[in-house]
């Protein structure tokens, strides 16, 4: 590895690393929004856009076990079988 390439890297290491953890937690946000809202119309929220998002459901259906375990419920509100 040039000692360029090992700066460079260095350099963006020093300026990325405070944000590091911001970035995951607003990341770990958005993803709880979107299963919220690919999920309201199984949690009772009425949704007038639920036929488009019922092709994501089988996308975050794995991570639903860690999703309402952040959200404070002791049990899946879905008959998924995760818990």
């Amino acid at each position: 590895m040039s000692r360029w390439k090992a700066f460079t890297e260095g350099l963006a290491e020093f300026y990325h690393a405070p944000y590091r953890q911001t970035m995951a937690r607003q990341a770990r946000e958005e993803d709880d929004l979107l299963t919220l809202i690919v999920l309201g119309e199984a949690l009772g929220l009425p949704q007038p856009f639920a036929y488009e998002t019922v092709e994501l459901f089988a996308e975050l259906a794995p991570r639903m076990h860690a999703w309402h375990l952040r959200m404070g419920m002791e049990r899946s509100p879905l008959a998924l079988g995760c818990c």
